[in-house]
């Protein structure tokens, strides 16, 4: 029986060879996705890692939960305190640190690498013996020496295209500056290798742009040999002030980081192994379908075996055998494309605001395993019940007939089982049609009924092959005989023609739904930027902890063609232990550059004590117009009674709550600031003049963002940005997948009905209609699968976007009508592709050799 299995595998090797294919997908990316998410995952957390194999302890300053930004810049940390501790036993070198971070534009001015707060660094070049800094070894010019200097990594100088003597604009914090490159370095900083920039400056600049003169952000010791972190962790401790400063081990560190690491990248792991299912998932199909059309055209092959002695489990064996082989040899060639997969993911991942940090490919043992479970596991899973199936024929009867029909009571089992798949998966689904939010519970009951009512369409496929084929024959036979041969021989074989129309049905169902899902958020995004934006232009800061210039501020209202500039005050407001957003205006311009619908009471009482709340808070506090809120708006402020002057209908832009400015900016993280400027201008102008003149006006600060309202739109919709890039890549996949199922399945098709087609040849028809004919056939199954893809995931997008009413108030379900014809052309298109190859197969066939054909 293992010389009949190595034999089979020999003998056919064109009939498997779509089933390696397909089988090569599967592994590809199971195992390239485990190989891009340890790579991905390993690379940012070197992005997001400090590097602590020279430092034993180290000293950061403490500071109360009330300090602001400016009382963080003094700190006690200064050069005698360095001098104090490099004197201490066990301490070989006191370095001390002026962190902090730095925004830079490349040389055509447009932000480098911006987005996340550990790709920004910047620092002091201090320089130790021989007046070099061991940590940033100089590639090429000088160390920066005065304000008006500043040095890079190669990296950041590669990514900028900067150059020596280029000048490098850059912001901390507030105004733009403008240095000149005077030092390239290296540096082993994981965060800095990963994708990250770097920016040096002199001792003194560092100091005043982090903490302040004189003083540092942070001090590193490294021991001596032989003394351990937590003795000279103790040392340090007793010489400083506790409740100034903070001590701790690199060990200690390295754990925390650790732990911060881990939760961060989580989210590599997963996103990525939804096209291994998918793909998986998609190509079992493939591999089924394979193995039960050899076993069937093998049924005489293994009917004889068994009448000279092979037993049922043999003959099970070595089908078995023969599926290992063909998973084994599979795996072997798909790990390979599984790097391949994995070295390109990034690029397909990556968007212009969201770059995934780089580095070296790291394979494990994990995905190695992988492969070989998928390639064998799946294989010989796939052929067990075709084996089983023919195994549990007799002799006799098997010799009398190729083809066995189903039995009618395993019709019926079918059925039964496809419609209590149908109804839980359904019945699930329109369940959800009251959710208020989307909850991890209910995307879980969501993805449950997903899954259950793609299940039930696979297992009554074979059931409504004949009904829905012979709707789409009434089209097929228009093309006369031909036509109508087309749609007989999709009919021969309901469970054949399912199997290969599922891949597809799966695919479009997933597409289909995905499609709808991203156009109907996309379309409630915008109009919930329209309806609380009255502004055209919105320029903000990265993040919270920064601030627009106040200089910048007043440029903007001067710039010509700006009608109104308003600036917002961005803070947090405390109310009953919850802390939400407060926007800070001007009562006399917020209606200019808001549109604010007022349930009660109106901004322009808005004043000293006084504010206004969105629904969502009033409804969450018991409040109206008139009422007294307890809260505290910004950091460490005693919380004191507000009068709500109104209550308006949420407003992603106004957020939870609306305060007088002056009292926002006073009590906010940084006083003074302001976060957000809401621009109007003349006659409504938006154009690529008016937004350069924007961004000149605030010296093209790359730490400040200048968006008009679709711009907005697009940055809101990221997510679903994610969601159709996620669908097209799933649209490939299945593609793929569902064209090699076509393809086998003609071919095979085209080999069993040899004889077929000779008599037809022989009997007056050309080549011409022997290719129409095939392809009319994959046409006929690709329509099948698309029809049947597009019901499940109409449906289920209609059941699911209840979750995504509950999250954004505006949705509504609206069909993107390009997409879908674009779906039904593509399939039906791939059906007429897939088939080229056995259409002109067939159509090669001498009808006299066919006509003699066993």
């Amino acid at each position: 029986m293992l010389r009949t299995a190595l034999r089979n595998v020999l003998a056919h090797k064109a009939r498997l060879l779509m089933t390696v294919l397909a089988v090569c997908l599967g592994v590809a990316f199971v195992s390239g996705t485990l190989v891009f998410a340890d790579s991905s995952s390993a690379a940012y957390r070197a992005a997001v890692s400090r590097n602590f194999a020279d430092i034993a302890v180290s000293v950061t300053p403490k500071f109360a939960p009330s300090a602001t930004a400016e009382d963080q810049r003094t700190t006690v940390l200064d050069d005698a305190l360095v001098r104090k501790l490099a004197k201490l036993p066990g301490v070989t070198t006191a370095r001390p640190l002026a962190d902090g971070a730095a925004t830079l534009s490349a040389k055509d001015g447009s932000p480098l690498r911006v987005g996340k707060t550990w790709a920004n660094l910047a620092a002091a070049y201090v320089p130790g013996e021989g007046g070099k800094d061991s940590r940033y070894p100089l590639v090429n010019g000088r160390a920066p020496h005065n304000s008006d200097e500043v040095a890079v990594d190669s990296g950041t100088a590669a990514a900028g295209g900067f150059g020596i003597g280029d000048m490098v604009t850059m912001a901390t914090n507030g105004p733009v500056m403008t240095k000149r490159l005077v030092g390239i370095v290296s540096t082993k900083d994981p965060r800095v290798t990963a994708g990250g920039t770097l920016a040096l400056f002199d001792k003194a600049t560092a100091q005043r742009l982090f903490a302040s003169p004189g003083h540092y952000t942070g001090i590193d010791l490294a021991a001596a040999p032989g003394t351990a972190q937590s003795e000279l962790s103790h040392r340090v401790t007793a010489v400083l002030p506790a409740d100034r400063t903070e001590v701790s081990t690199a060990t200690a560190q390295a754990a925390q980081q650790a732990v911060n690491v881990d939760v961060l990248t989580r989210g590599y792991e997963k996103m990525p192994m939804i096209f291994a299912g998918v793909s998986l998932f998609i190509g079992s199909f493939l591999i089924v379908n394979t193995f039960t059309m050899l076993v069937t055209r093998r049924t005489r092959e293994i009917a004889l075996l068994r009448a000279i002695g092979a037993s049922r489990r043999q003959v099970v064996r070595s089908v078995l055998l023969e599926a290992a082989l063909v998973g084994l040899a599979a795996s072997a060639i798909g790990f390979p494309l599984g790097l391949g997969v994995a070295s390109v993911l990034p690029d397909i991942l990556n968007t212009s605001q969201e770059v995934l940090p780089s580095g070296p490919l790291v394979i494990s043992a994990q995905p190695v395993v992988a492969a070989l479970a998928v390639g064998v596991g799946v294989t010989v899973l796939a052929a067990w019940l075709p084996s089983r199936r023919a195994a549990r024929i007799a002799p006799v009867e098997a010799m009398r007939s190729a083809e066995q029909p189903p039995s009618a009571a395993r019709s019926r089992i079918r059925g039964l089982v496809g419609l209590v798949l149908l109804v839980l998966g359904a019945g699930l689904l329109v369940s959800l049609a009251g959710a208020k939010d989307a909850s991890e519970g209910n995307l879980e009951s969501a993805m449950l009924g997903c899954a259950l009512l793609g299940a039930a369409l696979v297992v009554l496929a074979p059931l409504l092959a004949g009904p829905v084929v012979r709707l789409i024959g009434r089209l097929t036979t228009r093309f006369g005989v031909i036509g109508h041969l087309a749609r007989e021989n999709a009919l021969r074989d309901p469970r054949r023609t399912a199997a290969t129309a599922s891949a597809l049905m799966i695919t479009t169902a997933l597409v289909a739904g995905l499609a709808v899902i991203g156009n109907s958020t996309g379309q409630a995004l915008d109009r919930q930027a329209a309806s609380g934006l009255g502004a055209d232009y919105v320029i903000s800061t990265r993040d919270t902890t920064t601030a627009i210039d106040t200089a910048a501020v007043r440029r903007v209202a001067d710039t010509s063609g700006v009608r109104t500039a308003s600036a917002i005050a961005d803070s947090t407001v405390f109310t009953g232990g919850k802390s939400q957003q407060i926007s800070g205006v001007d009562p006399e311009t917020v209606n200019s550059v808001m549109r604010l619908h007022f349930v009660s009471g109106s901004a322009k009482n808005l004043g000293p004590g006084r504010i206004a709340v969105s629904r969502s808070l009033a409804e969450q506090g018991g409040l109206s117009a008139g009422s007294r809120l307890n809260a505290s708006i910004g950091r460490g402020q005693d919380f004191k009674q507000y009068s709500v002057v109104g209550v308006y209908e949420d407003n992603p832009v106004a957020r939870d709550a609306l305060g007088y400015r002056p009292e926002v900016q006073n009590n906010s993280f940084m006083p003074g600031s302001v976060q957000r400027l809401l621009v109007r201008t003349d006659n409504n102008a938006v154009s690529k003049d008016t937004e350069s003149r924007l961004r000149a006006a605030v010296g093209n600060n790359p730490l400040l963002k200048v968006q008009d309202r679709g711009q907005l739109v697009h940055e809101a919709a990221g997510t679903v940005g994610n969601l159709l890039t996620l669908m097209y890549g799933l649209l490939v996949i299945g593609v793929v997948i569902a064209a090699l199922g076509i393809v086998n399945t003609l071919a095979m098709s085209v080999s069993e009905r040899t004889r077929e087609i000779g008599v037809l040849r022989a009997i007056g028809m050309d080549r011409v209609g022997i290719r129409r004919m095939i392809r009319l056939e994959a046409v006929t199954v690709a329509a099948f699968g698309t029809l049947l893809g597009l019901l499940g995931g109409l449906f289920g997008a209609w059941a699911v976007g209840a979750l995504a009413n509950g999250a954004i108030t505006q949705y509504s379900l609206a069909l993107p009508w390009g997409t879908l014809a674009l779906v039904c052309l593509m399939s039906l298109a791939l059906g007429a592709v897939a088939a080229a190859l056995p259409a002109r197969r067939a159509a090669a066939l001498s009808p006299l050799r066919a006509a003699a054909e066993l």
